[in-house]
């Protein structure tokens, strides 16, 4: 593992935000590559929906920060730079799927939250989505799997049922991204099948100017798959400075 040179960010910390299920433990192989002075790392939970999630992270986090989401954590990130723009220095989004959700998934998302009460959410997860959260070529790697179920059997049912609300009710904020002037950074695994290449080509459509990187060999869980190639690509991301102030 290489670390990389220690970036001094104390005057605008690194706020990284959690997926589906994912605690801080998502963030731990990236940070212990990064090198940083200040980071938080939050899951977005506690609501049921991204506009009251992100006020309730606004009204507690620091003046300015930079923002990282993932998955969940990425849409939770594009509802903060479209209600206060003027509060993030950069923004960066992993495995991200920007448009809003199809009305018709409801019932099997809130069906998938009953299953996995009823039959435990660690057999639940490892049957329906361990086959799709990671590269191919991953499926057998025990660790991994093990890391992924340890972070989703932290998680309460009811914190499940939110987490899965704030999916439902999401919006498409792809034009507040094509506003807004700080450092933008999108990453994708070219395996996902749940935010697909597809998914983050409509978001670079909408924003050109924001560098899309791919990686190769990763699936959905690119923190985990990829930390080498996740903390290079944020550590450039952070030395980038904004081209002017963002208004609301």
């Amino acid at each position: 593992m290489t670390r990389l040179p220690l970036l001094d960010n104390t005057d605008i910390p690194l706020v990284l935000l959690g997926g589906t299920l994912c605690d801080a433990a998502l963030w731990q192989p990236v940070l212990q590559r990064l090198n940083l002075t200040a980071t938080m790392c939050i899951t977005p939970c506690g609501a049921d929906s991204a506009p009251e999630t992100a006020q309730r992270l606004l009204r507690a986090l620091p003046p300015r920060f930079r923002l990282a989401g993932f998955s969940l954590g990425a849409i939770v990130a594009l509802q903060m730079v479209a209600d206060a723009p003027q509060r993030l220095d950069g923004v960066a989004l992993l495995s991200v799927n920007p448009l809003a959700d199809a009305p018709e998934n409801a019932d099997s998302r809130r069906e998938a939250v009953r299953q996995a009460q009823a039959q435990g959410i660690g057999a639940w997860l490892t049957h329906h989505l361990w086959p799709r959260y990671v590269a191919p070529h991953r499926l057998d790697n025990a660790s991994l799997h093990h890391t992924i179920i340890s972070m989703a059997q932290n998680f309460t049912p009811e914190a499940f049922a939110r987490q899965t609300e704030i999916a439902i009710t999401r919006r498409d904020n792809r034009a507040a991204l094509a506003s807004f002037a700080g450092p933008i950074l999108m990453m994708n695994g070219a395996a996902d099948v749940i935010c697909t290449p597809r998914h983050h080509q409509a978001l670079q459509e909408c924003v050109p100017r924001a560098r899309w990187l791919t990686v190769n060999h990763s699936g959905h869980f690119l923190p985990l798959e990829a930390p080498d190639e996740v903390a290079r690509a944020l550590h450039q991301w952070l030395t980038e400075s904004p081209s002017c102030e963002t208004t609301v």
